[in-house]
């Protein structure tokens, strides 16, 4: 009996492997197909201080009024319920592609503390997992929301989601640099890089406890990155160069040794960059 529990327990690690492997490579496939949103999405940095805070593109000859109402007629257009459940699915989907990779080692832990633990014959991964995305899924609603905001106040390019405003690219900067140096983020970040710690003091066995688990560490994740988040705005919510360069800026965070010191570097980059564009 124990040898086929053990069997079990082996497919179920190795189904958790491939299953992880497989929505995060999903989730970048479908980024990078443009994510639905009926445009392909950039795959080089854009530039940083777009000229006088407006895009001109495609706008060439014609007067200040037309373009003005062109653009508020593709922002009403955009701004529908189909465009913000399509964006809010499209926020989701990228924060699936971006945290799994770092989050992977967390739930894979949890599937060997759970298979030690012997309260059930198949740990409830599944649970785990929804947990953590259902937390990331609420955080997309924000930031959905927010994105729509900022489009309607004029401060986000509609078609390539990037900031023209050099105010609000520098605010959010600093607010990102200073964040990175803060002790609130060495607390959130000490959790994400402890994942033995953290499932030794918050295990709870059963689906019910999975779920609590997930949802615990994807707040403490989000605790840790939401500014680094915010930093899509400044260089494209959709640019796929830039989406890369911020996952692997988190990954080293919680998994390279050394990852305070990347956060702390990460943070005084953010402030020199928001300097720059001030005084540029």
């Amino acid at each position: 009996m124990d040898a086929v529990v053990e069997e079990l327990l082996a497919r179920h690690r190795a189904v958790s492997v491939v299953s992880l492997f497989v929505l995060t490579l999903s989730a970048w496939a479908w980024l990078a197909t443009g994510a639905g949103m009926d445009m392909r999405p950039g795959f080089f940095l854009p530039p940083l201080l777009p000229q006088d805070g407006a895009r001109l593109t495609g706008m060439q000859g014609m007067d200040m009024g037309s373009a003005g109402i062109l653009s508020g007629a593709v922002t009403a257009k955009l701004w529908s319920v189909w465009r913000f459940l399509l964006t809010f699915w499209m926020w989701w989907v990228m924060m699936v592609a971006m945290m799994l990779p770092s989050a992977a080692r967390m739930i894979l832990l949890y599937v060997r503390a759970a298979s030690s633990r012997g309260t059930t014959a198949i740990p409830s991964t599944g649970s785990f997992l929804a947990g953590y995305l259902l937390v990331w899924g609420l955080f997309s609603l924000v930031a959905t929301g927010l994105q729509m905001l900022l489009e309607l106040a004029g401060l986000l390019a509609g078609m390539d989601m990037m900031s023209v405003s050099r105010p609000l690219s520098a605010a959010v900067l600093i607010a990102a640099g200073i964040y990175q140096l803060s002790p609130l983020k060495d607390v959130c970040l000490h959790q994400c890089r402890s994942p033995a710690r953290f499932l030794s003091r918050s295990y709870r066995a059963g689906k019910g406890g999975a779920l609590a688990m997930g949802a615990r560490h994807g707040a403490f994740c989000i605790g840790c990155c939401w500014l680094l988040m915010a930093l899509l705005f400044v260089g494209g919510v959709m640019n796929i160069a830039w989406i890369a360069i911020l996952t692997l800026i988190v990954a080293a965070e919680k998994m390279l040794p050394g990852g305070r010191g990347i956060a702390f570097a990460g943070g005084i980059v953010c402030l020199v960059w928001a300097l720059w564009i001030l005084v540029a």
